[in-house]
Parts: C-alpha cells; structure tokens; sequence
C-alpha cells in the first residue's frame, strides 16, 4: 500500500483556509447589492373585516351539495351537466393550464437536485502552425476523443430553490381551484340556459292560451256583427289582436331556438345538440337558509376565494425568490472523464481527465436589476393581496343580492297570485256581459290585456327565483370544499384517489 503523503494534512488546511477567506470576502461584497427599504405592510383581509351581520345572518342553513342539480327534480338537467363536464372546451382548457402548472412545479423541484450529465466528441482537427501548437502538431492533423461525466448540484443555502418550488406549488395549486372555479361556472351556466328554455316554454303556454281566447272572440265578435250588434271595426279588431298573438309566438319561437342553440354550444356538442333537448321540467326549489358562521366558513367554500388565496401565496414565495437572488450561489461541480489524440488509448487510465470544486457567483453591481425585480415581486404580491380581497368582498355581496332576490320575489309571488286571479275573474266576468251585449268589445279586451300581463309575469318571476337560487348555489360553492380538495394553504394533502387531478363534482 503507498504511503501517504505527508504535505496532505497541510494541503487540507490550506484548502480550508482559502475556502473560509473565500466565502467572507463572499459575504463581505454582498452588502454591495441588497434590498434595504423594500417592502410591503399589506395583508389579506379577513371575514371580520366586512359588515354582513344584517346582509348574512346565521339562519342554520345547509351548504349546497354536489348533487344541487338533482334538487330541482329534472334527470336531463343533471345528465346535460355531465355532458358539459365532459366535453365543454373551456373546461379542456382549464385541465390544460393546470397541466402546464404541474409541469412547473416538476421543473421548480429538479433545480433541488444534483445534475448529472454524459458526453462524448470524436472529431478530426488539424491544428494551427502559428499558435501555442510546438513542431509536430501545429499544421497536423489528429483525431481526438472526449469522454465526460460531470455533476452539478446548487448548493441552494438561501432557499431560492426552495422558495421557487413553493412558488410553483401554490401556482399549481391556483389553477386546481380556478379548475373547480370553471367547473362551477360552467354547470350553473348550463343550469340558467336551461331554466331560460323553461321559461320560454312556459311563456310559450300563455301565449297559446291567450291566442285561442282571442280566436274565440273573434267567432264571437264574427256572430254579433251578423246579428247587427258590433261593426266591423269590432271585428277587424279582433282579427288584429289574433294576428298579434302569433307574431309573438313566432318571436318566442325564435328565442326558443336561440337557447337551444345555447345549450348545445355549452354541451361542446354544436348548436344541433340543443335540438335535441326535451322541454325541461323543472321543480320550484324552497327558500333556502343561509348556513350558520358564513363569511369565515366561506373563505373555503368558493373556488375562487381558494384560488385567489393561493395566488397570495404563490406571489409571497416570489419574493422570497427575488430576496435569495442577492445572495452568493454556491454550486458543485465535478467531472470525470477521457480525452486523447487519436483512440487508442481513450478509455486508459493515463487519458483520465478528472475536475472538481465549488463555484460561487455574487452580484455585486447589477445596475439596480435584483431591486427593480424585487420591487416589481413585491407589487404583483399588493396585486394577488388586492385580487383576494375584491374577491372575498364580491363574493359576501354576491350571496347577499342573491338572497335578497328571492326573498322579494317570494314577496312578489304572494301579490301577484292575488292580481292574476282578479285579473282572470275580470276576463271572465267581461266576457259573460260581452256575450249579453251588456258591455263593449273594449272591455274585453282591456280585461284580456290585463290577464296576459299577469300570467305573464306569474312565469317571470317563477324563472327569476329560481335563476337566482342556481345563482344562489354558484355563489355558495356549488358543494366545493377547499379541505376535502387539500386546496387549503398550509394543510396537508391527502393522498389521491381515483382522478389524479383531485377535481370534485360540483354540480
């Protein structure tokens, strides 16, 4: 076995003293680019921020669950929604920029560990005559041989990597809640389109009614004017008002056609997919009670307010990478490899070719370019803060004008029943006189007037409350639930089942 050599223990020391020299002037020049008087004083508001004691009183209510679709008693709603779900482009593009997030998280947590890299070069070179290059080489051709491994690992001791990893992370975890987000909005979008078509029928229905009134009094209009008693402006008046009623169905019709084409576009399926659509059927939901504790217990329901929370975070861990760039990168670096003229003897040990050390990189004068980035980190964080908040904020007044809609028209429906069935009673008494000859044909027709305008509103505002409660369910979160999700920023994640992109029904 050879003997050590003596002047190691003394070449070791020396290797330390220069690598400690090394890494104080290091440390002495890193107060040459600093961020002193960068920073910002702004945090997220909380629940307790915003007044909602009379707008959202815990009334012991029930969250929405995923299955809100089949509350409204209508199997081809809740199969419409799936097939949204599962071919709508919009959605496709949601799983797509979620896909581009976990692709830089992966990227963000391989700049964590080593790098390892293998080469190899076989080439012909003819060197120079008039360089470094003594007689029998310059003016010489030669075949040379590369063979290399080398290894790089930042050394990472300010957390930069770390800190953009965490980045990546709570962007990824941003568009896992913005997918929920779209997810929602889409199956409440279906939901209303199809509540629209409901609607429409229903109006469709009235005017019908309304139509074979009027043929009716037009053949009653037609035997008085033979009998001597009205004229024949009372009878082209009648034919008019007939007339009328069928340009209106023909408009609602076309509206009709429109929302079916609606409907079919949000399916992805094409506007013939609308065609196909049955007429729905759908049930008038109770007044719903808000859920107790609602602005706080909220924070976790909306996928929206999730997302935008992990924004904050994910602009935080910004700056944390933005400070960590003015700081010395250490990394390692080593190499082992063979090099040869010609290839003989390109794997011999003699041709071995073998590198190693630190290598340290400080910026010391940039320009003002790491404290301009800093800046422009700690304004996109005020920015992702200020998102949150208008968030947060729009969504408290979401539920509050939601609940506020319905409870009016439950108002409304009271009065209005009262009004119809005055209103159908005046028809009915007019029309009794009218075939006495006991009152004008105008009175008739004021009646009926009347009468449309009731019925027509009694459809109205059935459609209204019952828009506003998807509204409402959209805006409680359609049964999301950021913890269930592991979309809650500092909690563990659960493990994954099933769908590997932990998405939730939400319809």
């Amino acid at each position: 076995m050879k003997a050590a050599s003596p002047f190691l223990p003394h070449l070791r020391a020396r290797s330390a003293i220069s690598a400690l020299c090394l890494a104080a002037v290091t440390l002495g020049f890193a107060g040459c680019a600093n961020f002193a008087g960068i920073h910002s004083d702004k945090q997220i508001s909380t629940p307790d921020q915003y007044q909602t004691q009379r707008s959202l009183p815990s009334e012991g209510g029930q969250w929405p669950g995923t299955d809100w679709a089949q509350r409204f008693g209508d199997p081809q709603l809740v199969s419409l929604i799936d097939e949204a779900l599962a071919g709508n482009p919009d959605l496709a593009m949601a799983a797509a920029r979620l896909k581009a997030a976990q692709a830089q998280t992966e990227g963000a947590a391989a700049a964590l560990l080593p790098s390892v890299n293998f080469s190899g070069d076989i080439y012909r070179e003819k060197f120079t005559e008039n360089t470094i290059y003594p007689p029998g080489y310059g003016g010489t051709w030669f075949t040379q041989g590369d063979l290399t491994a080398s290894l790089s690992w930042e050394l990472d001791l300010w957390g930069k990597n770390r800190s953009a990893r965490a980045q990546a992370t709570s962007a990824e975890r941003a568009e896992e809640a913005e997918d929920q987000e779209v997810r929602l909005a889409l199956s409440t979008a279906v939901a209303r389109a199809y509540n629209q078509l409901a609607q429409q029928y229903a109006l469709h229905d009235v005017l019908e009614r309304i139509g074979k009134q009027r043929q009716n009094l037009g053949k009653l209009t037609a035997d008085r004017v033979r009998a001597g008693l009205d004229t024949q402006v009372e009878q082209k008046q009648a034919d008019s008002n007939s007339a009328d009623v069928q340009t209106q169905l023909a408009q609602l019709e076309g509206q009709i056609l429109l929302t079916r084409h609606q409907l079919g576009v949000l399916l992805g399926k094409g506007p013939d997919r609308g065609l196909e659509i049955a007429r729905p059927k759908l049930a008038q939901l109770p007044t719903p009670a808000l859920p107790d504790n609602l602005p706080l217990a909220l924070l976790g329901r909306r996928p929206d307010i999730v997302s935008a929370r992990w924004g904050v975070e994910s602009q935080l861990q910004g700056v944390d990478v933005a400070k960590a760039r003015f700081y010395p990168d250490v990394n390692l670096n080593a190499a082992f490899g063979f090099s040869t003229f010609g290839l003989g003897k390109l794997i011999d040990p003699s041709s071995q070719n073998i590198q190693a050390g630190p290598v340290i990189s400080l910026p010391i004068f940039d320009g003002g370019r790491l404290r301009a980035n800093l800046k422009g980190q700690y304004a996109a964080y005020e920015s992702a803060v200020a998102n949150y908040d208008s968030t947060l904020n729009k969504a408290l007044g979401d539920i509050a004008d939601r609940m506020s809609s319905i409870r009016s028209a439950d108002k409304q429906m009271v009065s209005q029943r009262v009004a119809q069935d005055a209103a159908q009673r005046a028809y009915d008494l007019a029309i009794d006189r009218y075939k006495a000859g006991l009152t004008p044909q105008l009175t008739v027709l004021t009646a009926e007037s009347s009468l449309l305008v009731q019925e027509q509103a009694r459809v109205n505002i059935d459609f209204a409350r019952r828009d506003q409660q998807i509204g409402l369910i959209k805006a409680l979160g359609g049964g999301f639930d950021a913890q269930a999700a592991g979309l809650v920023v500092g909690q563990e994640r659960p493990a994954k089942t099933g769908d590997d992109t932990g998405n939730a029904q939400t319809h």
